[in-house]
């Protein structure tokens, strides 16, 4: 297993602010799935699903995955809120590093993205009911996946990440 720090969790549940300040205080760097396929495909996620739909895009999240297991050492990798739900995509996970799944509750999910436009899952007439069918479906996946599961709902950042790296952290 290499030496990466995976960060899994339901859109909302800060694996992208967590995996930032993350890579500031072990010096490491952060790569995010989605951005990664978007830089790759030229276009954004939800422009790759209205064009080549859900399945392509899951299957770029595979290959990002297979990609990411010849190059990255010693990262903090952020992957999309979907990407656990394909099984093949467990053992990519874990031959990738350690994998670390920030649980959250539905309303807090829908606080953080209720104006977020860019999610292709959420432009429902009910976000709320979307959110909480959703979680329902990739919460026990999420847990199967992960190596370390942490509840970040009432968590201030430093604590989420003194409970990743055992270490106490000024986010100051």
């Amino acid at each position: 297993m290499k030496d990466n720090i995976i960060l899994i969790g339901f859109m909302g549940s800060g694996k992208t602010s967590v995996g930032i300040k993350l890579s500031y205080q072990l010096k490491r760097t952060m790569i995010d799935t989605d951005k990664w396929i978007e830089q790759k495909q030229k276009m954004t996620v939800a422009e790759i699903f209205e064009a080549y739909g859900e399945d392509a895009f899951r299957s770029m999240e595979t290959q990002c995955l297979k990609e990411l297991i010849e190059v990255a050492e010693k990262q903090i990798i952020s992957v999309g809120g979907g990407l656990p739900m394909k099984e093949e995509n467990h053992r990519l996970l874990k031959q990738l590093g350690t994998v670390y799944y920030l649980r959250v509750r539905p309303e807090v999910v829908y606080e953080r993205l209720k104006s977020d436009t860019t999610r292709p899952l959420l432009q429902v007439d009910n976000p709320m009911e979307r959110i909480q069918t959703l979680m329902e479906q990739r919460s026990p996946i999420y847990e199967r996946c992960a190596d370390i599961s942490i509840d970040v709902s009432d968590l201030t950042f430093e604590e989420i990440l003194e409970q990743i790296t055992g270490e106490k952290i000024s986010c100051s």
